[in-house]
């Protein structure tokens, strides 16, 4: 799967980091970022989880095109 964030659209709720703490954090201003090496994040159940639990829906996760 790949993870997209919007960060446009996020607010920095925090949500993401808190559902998948392996996956997300949030940066110096506080918003959602990813950690080093989970762009594809494949391994982590919870990264779907932290994309339905953001507030703004800044966060994607869909699977590569085949």
């Amino acid at each position: 799967m790949h993870i997209d964030i919007d960060k446009d659209v996020c607010i920095g709720a925090g949500q993401c980091a808190l559902a998948a703490p392996r996956v997300f954090t949030q940066d110096d201003d506080g918003f959602s970022t990813l950690l080093p090496g989970q762009e594809t994040a494949t391994s982590d159940p919870m990264a779907r989880e932290a994309a339905r639990a953001c507030p703004v829906n800044a966060i994607k996760v869909r699977l590569p095109a085949s």
